[in-house]
């Protein structure tokens, strides 16, 4: 365990989350915990749990039995603007903007929406994850890409502690989805915990302190991308055989 593992806050924490439909387990007594200044990484395969888990920790799915807990706070019973004033934040698989809005005014949506006045502007968080020219666009033309990041950007007008992106990196292109993973580092740099399901497993790796592999509904292993990468059991489950990031240097 390094310094900062040992110091670091816990922003979330799920123990014991169950979740069944119609008789079939989703999730079954999955533990995570997420801490300010790390990305941590959510891998699976398909229909291993992985958008059920996020509803739960967003409010959208109330678990069977088990537990969230936010910032150390119970949410487990929440409702997911109670959890959103609280600093959570998050963007979809499937896009969830408004198509007949401007990039500009889906961003400022989310800064309406917070409480207290900050200095946030959305010009200043679409130009914070890439978007400079297509700011009065409406978001219903813009391509896969760059809607995902005017979702980002709305994700963070609310200025999250804790920010749930799923599968962000879909529709953007190499260039695009290098400068996203810098981005996330940032936003862990700053004390934010960033929970990441992706299934581009060589930004997952090369961005990720710890990754949680979940599969049929259960953990079956955590650790650094290192240990992950080298854990039979997940190569068996889903990571095949993947070759060694490049390094940046």
């Amino acid at each position: 365990m390094s310094l900062a593992e040992s110091t670091l806050e816990t922003v979330l924490s799920i123990s014991d989350v169950s979740v069944t439909f119609g008789g079939v387990a989703a999730l079954n007594s999955v533990a995570l915990d997420v801490c300010r200044g790390e990305v941590t990484g959510l891998i699976g395969p398909n229909g291993a749990g992985k958008t059920t888990l996020f509803n739960v920790i967003s409010g959208l799915q109330e678990p069977d039995r088990g537990t969230v807990l936010l910032k150390s706070t119970y949410v487990t019973k929440l409702g997911p603007h109670r959890r959103a004033r609280l600093g959570l934040a998050r963007t979809f698989q499937r896009l969830e903007l408004f198509g007949s809005m401007s990039a500009r005014e889906n961003v400022q949506v989310g800064i309406d929406a917070r409480r207290e006045i900050g200095d946030l502007t959305a010009q200043g968080l679409l130009h914070r994850v890439g978007i400079t020219s297509d700011a009065d666009r409406q978001v219903s033309t813009l391509p896969t890409g760059e809607a995902r990041l005017v979702e980002l950007a709305r994700a963070l007008a609310i200025d999250p502690a804790l920010i749930l992106l799923d599968e962000p990196c879909s529709g953007l292109d190499d260039n695009e989805t290098q400068l996203l993973g810098e981005l996330l580092r940032e936003l862990a740099n700053e004390q934010r915990g960033v929970l990441l399901v992706e299934h581009d497993m060589e930004l997952v790796l090369r961005i990720c302190d710890r990754i949680f592999v979940l599969d049929f509904g259960e953990i079956i292993a955590v650790g650094t991308p290192q240990e992950i990468r080298e854990n039979p059991v997940v190569q068996a489950a889903y990571l095949g055989t993947i070759a060694e990031p490049e390094d940046d240097a």
